[in-house]
């Protein structure tokens, strides 16, 4: 019932972050059994401040681009070793490091087959440099590089489908998942962490600040994004789909947009009424595509 914490207290993150809850929950799947290489970003800002550090296991900070050539130089040398049974490297990444900055060393690392766990966590945005867009920032998102105003609506685009990316370079093990359900993180991190080869995790995490809500509706914000078919959770083994979280009464997506200020220009305009159509046609889509209606 109280397992033990591998990442500590302490740390300098926001009330309510879902990142924190992320990282809490993915090392105690895994029992505190691994390398992490975390690249730079809001996990590492908060908790590795010189000379204090949260992590209870062994941890290397790589740059925003590299995390997946450092963890393959990790896996390569724990081979070499002959100390793969000592733990699994494992990524920890946000999404502008794994979708924008860090993509080509992914591609890499997942194209070269090595035995490492991705764990994209997934807040939307570069968030601990100012709430720059990502390239997993959704459509119609006010950031500070997609601002809402008179010339432009928010973000113009969707969030690119690192999944696939994932299941297109063949890895082994793809799967998303949301802070809002922690026994399905705690489930797919301990099978990812027993398949030999490369495994890819993306794990919807909301950022209090960055979005814009009440530092006590984290987890109600996550779960509406599943519950509308903006966050659709399943996984793939060897390419195949496996799994698929059911959603009994799909929500329609303004329940979620209207929880959130950054997307309170929507409700604003015409132009805003288009964006949320098009957003509901994504969650269709979503739908459509995973059979997430029970």
């Amino acid at each position: 019932m109280n397992p033990p914490d591998f990442f500590g207290p302490g740390h300098r993150a926001c009330a309510g972050c879902g990142c924190v809850i992320t990282l809490r929950h993915v090392l105690q799947a895994l029992d505190g059994k691994c390398f992490v290489v975390n690249s730079t970003g809001c996990m590492e800002v908060v908790s590795t401040p010189y000379p204090e550090s949260s992590w209870d296991v062994p941890y290397i900070h790589s740059l925003f681009e590299n995390a997946g050539a450092v963890a393959s130089g990790i896996e390569s040398a724990l081979k070499a070793l002959g100390r793969k049974d000592e733990g699994k490297v494992v990524v920890i990444a946000g999404d502008g490091a794994t979708a924008d900055i860090g993509v080509q060393t992914l591609s890499g690392m997942l194209f070269r087959g090595h035995d490492v766990l991705y764990i994209c966590y997934d807040n939307e945005a570069y968030m601990n440099t100012g709430v720059q867009m990502s390239g997993l920032t959704p459509l119609g998102a006010h950031t500070t590089t997609s601002p809402a105003g008179k010339v432009i609506p928010g973000n113009s685009l969707d969030k690119k489908d690192m999944p696939s990316f994932a299941l297109a370079h063949k890895a082994r093990y793809v799967a998303t998942s949301s802070i809002a359900y922690l026994g399905d993180i705690k489930k797919k991190v301990r099978k990812a962490g027993g398949i030999v080869g490369p495994s890819y995790i993306q794990i919807h995490s909301p950022c209090v600040p960055g979005w814009g809500y009440d530092s006590s509706k984290t987890v109600e914000v996550a779960r509406l994004a599943v519950e509308t078919g903006l966050y659709p959770i399943f996984e793939y083994e060897n390419g195949e789909l496996i799994s698929v979280r059911k959603i009994k009464k799909r929500k329609p997506v303004e329940e979620y947009l209207r929880m959130q200020a950054r997307f309170r220009h929507l409700f604003k305009d015409e132009r805003g009424k288009e964006i949320i159509e098009k957003i509901q046609e994504i969650a269709d889509m979503n739908a459509k595509k995973f059979g997430l209606d029970a």
